[in-house]
């Protein structure tokens, strides 16, 4: 056999094989540890600025004189500029480099973040946290190409999936934090101060994560980017992974957008600060992030797949009650499921993509933020016409096409023996 069906070099003239040594990072090797943290920290920085005004909607919406449907505007204006702006930051991070783009675009978002609680009208306060959803779309996918180029495969899942943890922590520190502090000073200084903790995690995070290795610089020419994107998205099981996301998605984003009005609102009547801390259910969401590369090994991709939409499912259906302890588990199991489905599709796109992996990431956080700004859009008009369950319908309906989906996967992986 030939060295590279073996995985062997062979030396001119030698009579033994020399094994290849893989010099990317695994679990418990070299820079593991510091790169993990480090991405962490980004995770967290990351979805603490992206969605810092959602759970202060309510404050937004008396402050500003708007609806919720209005105030929602705010999240989706970030989501939306982070959609539109993922695929050409990954084209500058296949040309500069997965870490220098990563770097500039959170002090970029950080710059705009101090400068979110001065905005005085709607109008300005949307276009400052589009521009900041712009700049963090250098974030999620120059991170999973960074992984996918640094990591041994066997640990990329689970490396994947402590990112995203971060973003689960971030997401709800965000929200606890600005929610007690909104109560006592306002939201204007609780954004700012989300503000100063994502500095620290910017700083941080520079001096932590390690120079890339394996990073092999690309080219900027668009046709060369029109390319590599059309045969992404030529590929059946990218387009399915990127459905499943945005779907996913929509559920959340609607969830969490929403529901800081139901909890203010009656029968629930809870303070602001009350109802930051609901967020602390985002725990749930980085273990279950966490768990994504175990819940593969036992199910397959498909298996972990079904488990989040109907963990999700249940979730939704639980929240419908009146009584506080059942919107509680509802957001738990909402939660889980969530993070559990989106861990499991974006690094099964990192597995799939084998070349221009930035902008199959790229397309895939693209299609899943977009998934986010309808989910927080629709999901407020929802619950404006129908209350919870027209927020609640909606969530449904986008677990149905995730379920679907998957069914199509898996019927398309008998057919040609290709495993999603």
């Amino acid at each position: 056999m030939t060295p590279a069906s073996t995985g062997a070099s062979t030396t001119v003239g030698a009579a033994a094989s020399v094994p290849v040594v893989d010099s990317r990072m695994a679990p418990g090797g070299p820079g593991y540890r510091r790169m993990s943290f480090a991405l962490f920290l980004a995770g967290v920085a990351t979805f603490a600025l992206l969605y810092s005004t959602q759970a202060l909607l309510p404050l937004i919406s008396g402050d500003l004189g708007v609806t919720a449907s209005e105030a929602s505007w705010t999240v989706a204006a970030s989501t939306g500029g982070l959609a539109l702006f993922v695929i050409p930051m990954s084209a500058l991070s296949e040309r500069f480099g997965r870490r220098t783009v990563m770097t500039a675009s959170l002090a970029v978002a950080v710059i705009v973040a101090l400068l979110v609680p001065f905005a005085g009208s709607l109008t300005t306060l949307v276009v400052l946290r589009a521009v900041q959803g712009a700049a963090l779309a250098g974030l999620p996918a120059s991170a999973t190409a960074y992984l996918a180029e640094e990591v041994r495969p066997k640990a990329l899942v689970t490396a994947i999936g402590l990112f995203v943890a971060g973003n689960s922590v971030g997401g709800m520190s965000g929200r606890v934090i600005t929610g007690w502090v909104a109560q006592e000073w306002g939201w204007r200084v609780a954004v700012g101060a989300l503000g100063v903790l994502a500095v620290a995690c910017a700083v941080a995070f520079r001096v932590l994560l390690p120079a890339p290795k394996h990073f092999t610089a690309g080219s900027l020419r668009p046709g060369v980017l029109f390319r590599v994107v059309r045969g992404h998205l030529g590929d059946p099981l990218l387009r399915r992974l990127y459905a499943i996301g945005a779907l996913f998605m929509t559920v959340f984003g609607g969830v969490y957008t929403v529901i800081g009005y139901r909890l203010t609102e009656e029968p629930f009547g809870l303070p602001q600060g009350v109802v930051g801390s609901i967020f602390l259910v985002y725990l749930v969401g980085t273990v279950s992030a966490s768990a994504a590369g175990r819940l593969v090994g036992r199910l397959g991709r498909r298996g972990a797949l079904y488990l989040g939409g109907g963990t999700t499912a249940a979730g939704l259906v639980l929240s419908l009650g009146d009584s506080l302890v059942l919107v509680l588990l509802g957001l738990v199991l909402i939660t889980a499921g969530f993070f559990a489905g989106h861990a499991v599709a974006s690094s099964a796109v990192s597995k799939t993509a084998t070349q221009g992996r930035a902008q199959a990431s790229a397309l895939y956080q693209s299609a899943y933020y977009v998934g986010s700004s309808v989910g927080s859009t629709v999901g407020a008009m929802a619950f404006h016409a129908g209350g919870w369950a027209g927020t609640v319908g909606v969530g449904l309906l986008a677990v149905v096409g995730v379920v679907g989906i998957t069914v199509l996967g898996s019927r398309a992986a008998r057919v040609a023996a290709v495993q999603v």
